[in-house]
C-alpha cells in the first residue's frame, strides 16, 4: 500500500453512554484528549476513525471493556456490498489488529461487543500507521453488518466469566424455532464435563468446535458439520479405582480448557496413568492439527517439586476453568469428590514462552479446594478464585474465601486481597463452602465490585479493591434455599446488573417458581444491594449463559437441564418469560453432566453430552 493511503476504521459498539462520550482515554503515541461525543440509534453507537498506513502493516491496541472486535470489509456502496470478514478476540484485556489495513477506499468496520457500562480505550501500536481524523458517522451504522466471532477461547467465553454471547438473528421471537440440528454428527469418545470452545483459523469461513473428554482425548470438529477435522489422544485415563475416592470414572480432562487465539494454541489439564501412577500434565496442542507443541505436556506435581512444594496428583483433581493472563496459563486444583486425603486448594502458573512451572499458591489449611467449573476469574488485571471447606484448623487458613492473587501468585499480605464470611468455622464443619461458584467480577456506577454464591445459599458482595478480610463484605443476602453449584453468569440491566445462577430461589416474584434458575438484581445503593428480579422452574442442574442479538436487544437467558428433563430453555432476561422451553422429543440431549454449559457460536448453540456435541439452530 503506498504511503499516505487512506483507511478508514469505523468503531462501533455497545456501550453505556456516559455524559455523551463513548470512549474516554487518549490514542497515547499522538497526545489526543477527547475521543469525542456519542449519538446513539437503539443502543448503537459509532465513531470514524480515519487512519494513514505507510506499509500494508500496522496495528491498533485495543484495551478495557471492549471483549471481542468483529471486522467487516465494505465497499462504498454500502451495507449491500460486504465483500470479507475476520474477527479476533480481545484476550485479557488487550488485542493486537494487525495485518492488512484494507484496500485504500475500503472502510473496515469493527464492533466491539459486549463492553455495557466500560471504558475501551484505543492507541496506535505501530509507528506506520498515523491518526488524520477522528469523528462521529452515525449515518453509516446501516452498513453495519453482524459477524460472527474467531473464537470462544474459555469458559464462558471471557476471563470475566459473564457468559454473554451476541447471535445475530437470534431474537425472543425466533427462539421459539430452536431446534436440534439432526444433520450435525458430533460423536466423539468419552464423558464430557468441560465446556467446548470455539476457533476459526485465519482465512477460514469455518470454525472449529473443540471438545475435551473424560478418555484424555482431543478433537476440533467442524462447526457446520460436526465432522471430526482431527483427535489427538493425550495418553490413558485414570480409572476410579486408582485413586482414594471420587465419583467420575475414568478420569482424563475434567477442567474447561483455554484457547491463545492469536497463537492457535489450546491449552488443557489431564489426569494421565503413568505405569499405574496419576500424573496431572498440562499439554500445550496445535489448534491446527491438535499435535501437541515442543516443550509440553508439563509435569504439575515436578514442577512444584522443583520450587519446594509438594503436590499430589493422585488427591488433587482438575474440575475449575483454566484462564490465561500476561503471557501466563493458570490452572486451579481441588480435591476429588469425597474430600479425601492431604489435598489443598491450588493455583499453579506456567510460562508460555518456555514452557514450565512459573509459581503456585495454595490455601494454607488441607483441603479449601478450587472447583468451581468457572475456576480462575479475571479482573483488573488479577486473578480471582473461590476456595471450598478446610479442615482441622484452628485459625482461618484460606478456606471459605475469595482471593485476589497477583501473576506472579505470592501469598497475598493484605486483609484487602482476601474474603472470608465471619462464620468460616461452621460453613467448614457443614461443608457448606464459598467455592461452589467461582466469583463474579462486576462494574456498577463507577463502582468495582465483585459477588460471590456460596453452597450456604447466600450472595457475597465485596468492594474489588478492597475484598474487606474475614467479615468484610458490603451485603450479605440470602438468595436460596439450596446449595449453589454453578457456573453463574451476569449481564447489564436497567439500573443495575444481573446475575443468572442455578439454584431455588427465596424471593422470588409472585407467580414464579424457584426451583431451576434464579436471576439477582444487583443494585448501586450506599453500601450495594441484592434483591431477586426474577425466577423460572428448571429441571436439571446446568450452567446459564445469555445471548443478545446485537450486543443489546433480545437479551435471552439460556440454560439446560443436566441430569433433568436433558433440555434446553430459554427465558427473556428482563422479565424471566419463557422463550423456548426445550422443543420435541427429538430435541431432548443425552448424556448431559451437571455443570454442563451452553456454547453460542456461528449462529448455533452447543452444548456437550456423553460420547457428542449437540447443535441448535433457530433456522430452518
Amino acid at each position: 500500500m503506498p504511503p499516505g493511503t487512506v483507511v478508514r476504521f469505523m468503531i462501533v459498539g455497545q456501550f453505556e453512554i456516559r455524559q455523551g462520550l463513548l470512549f474516554r482515554g487518549a490514542f497515547t503515541r499522538y497526545g489526543f484528549k477527547s475521543i469525542g461525543t456519542a449519538h446513539k440509534k437503539r443502543g448503537v453507537a459509532a465513531a470514524m476513525l480515519l487512519l494513514s498506513a505507510d506499509d500494508t502493516g500496522g496495528s491498533l491496541e485495543v484495551a478495557g471493556g471492549a471483549r471481542s472486535v468483529l471486522l467487516a470489509v465494505v465497499s462504498p456502496c454500502g451495507a449491500a456490498c460486504v465483500h470479507a470478514s475476520r474477527s479476533a478476540v480481545v484476550q485479557d484485556g488487550v488485542f493486537h489488529l494487525s495485518g492488512e489495513p484494507g484496500r485504500a477506499g475500503w472502510p473496515q468496520i469493527s464492533s466491539f461487543s459486549e463492553g455495557m457500562g466500560k471504558e475501551t480505550h484505543v492507541s496506535v501500536a505501530n509507528p506506520a500507521l498515523r491518526i488524520l481524523v477522528l469523528c462521529i458517522a452515525c449515518a453509516c451504522l446501516s452498513a453495519v453488518r453482524a459477524q460472527g466471532v474467531d473464537a470462544v477461547p474459555g469458559y464462558h467465553r471471557t476471563g470475566d466469566r459473564s457468559g454473554q454471547y451476541v447471535v445475530p438473528g437470534l431474537t425472543w421471537q425466533s427462539a421459539s424455532h430452536l431446534h436440534r440440528d439432526s444433520r450435525f454428527d458430533g460423536r466423539v469418545d468419552g464423558h464430557i464435563y468441560a465446556q467446548p470452545l470455539y476457533w476459526r483459523p485465519p482465512g477460514s469461513a469455518v470454525g472449529l468446535l473443540i471438545a475435551a473428554t473424560q478418555a484424555n482425548t482431543v478433537y476440533a470438529l467442524d462447526a457446520a458439520t460436526g465432522h471430526v477435522v482431527w483427535r489427538t489422544v493425550l495418553g490413558p485415563p485414570v480409572p476410579r479405582s486408582a485413586l482414594p475416592c471420587g465419583n467420575v470414572d475414568p478420569v482424563g480432562i475434567t477442567g474447561t480448557p483455554v484457547i491463545d487465539p492469536a497463537a492457535g494454541t489450546l491449552y488443557l489439564d489431564a489426569l494421565v496413568n503413568r505405569q499405574g501412577e496419576p500424573a496431572h500434565l498440562v499439554f500445550g496442542l496445535s489448534l491446527r492439527d491438535g499435535a501437541v507443541l515442543h516443550g509440553w505436556p508439563v509435569d504439575i506435581a515436578a514442577g512444584l517439586r522443583a520450587r519446594g512444594m509438594s503436590f499430589d496428583s493422585r488427591v488433587q483433581s482438575e474440575r475449575g476453568a483454566l484462564v490465561i493472563l500476561d503471557g501466563r496459563l493458570f490452572v486451579p486444583y481441588g480435591g476429588n469428590f469425597g474430600d479425601c486425603g492431604g489435598y489443598h486448594g491450588w493455583v499453579v502458573g506456567l510460562r508460555l514462552d518456555s514452557p514450565g512451572v512459573s509459581g503456585g499458591w495454595m490455601t494454607r489449611g488441607l483441603k479449601g479446594g478450587i472447583w468451581a467449573p468457572g475456576g480462575v476469574a479475571v479482573a483488573d488485571r488479577a486473578l480471582f478464585v473461590a476456595t471450598g471447606n478446610t479442615g482441622g484448623v484452628e485459625t482461618w487458613a484460606d478456606g471459605e474465601a475469595i482471593v485476589r492473587l497477583a501473576t506472579d501468585l505470592k501469598r497475598p499480605a493484605s486483609g484487602r486481597d482476601t474474603f472470608a464470611p465471619t462464620d468460616w468455622r461452621e460453613l467448614d464443619e457443614s461443608d457448606l463452602d464459598v467455592g461452589g461458584t467461582n466469583p463474579m467480577p462486576i462494574d456498577l456506577d463507577g463502582r468495582r465490585l465483585i459477588v460471590g454464591l456460596g453452597k450456604d445459599g447466600k450472595a457475597y458482595m465485596l468492594d474489588r479493591d478492597n475484598l474487606g478480610g474475614i467479615g468484610g463484605a458490603l451485603v450479605v443476602q440470602q438468595v436460596s434455599s439450596a446449595s449453589i453449584r454453578t457456573g453463574p453468569a451476569s449481564y447489564p440491566a436497567q439500573n443495575g446488573v444481573y446475575i443468572a445462577f442455578h439454584g431455588n430461589g427465596v424471593a422470588c416474584p409472585a407467580g414464579q417458581g424457584g426451583a431451576g434458575l434464579v436471576v439477582l438484581r444487583i443494585v448501586a445503593a450506599s453500601r450495594g444491594g441484592i434483591g431477586t428480579a426474577w425466577c423460572a422452574r428448571v429441571d436439571g442442574a446446568g450452567s446459564p449463559v445469555t445471548t443478545t442479538s446485537d450486543g443489546a436487544a433480545d437479551r435471552i437467558v439460556w440454560i439446560a437441564g443436566a441430569e433433568g428433563d436433558n433440555k434446553l430453555h430459554g427465558f427473556r432476561g428482563d422479565n424471566g418469560q419463557p422463550v423456548f422451553a426445550g422443543g420435541r422429543d427429538e430435541d431432548r440431549i443425552q448424556g448431559l453432566r451437571h455443570f454442563a454449559t451452553i456454547l453460542a457460536a456461528d449462529r448455533r448453540l452447543y452444548i456437550a453430552g456423553d460420547d457428542r456435541i449437540y447443535a441448535f439452530s433457530f433456522e430452518p
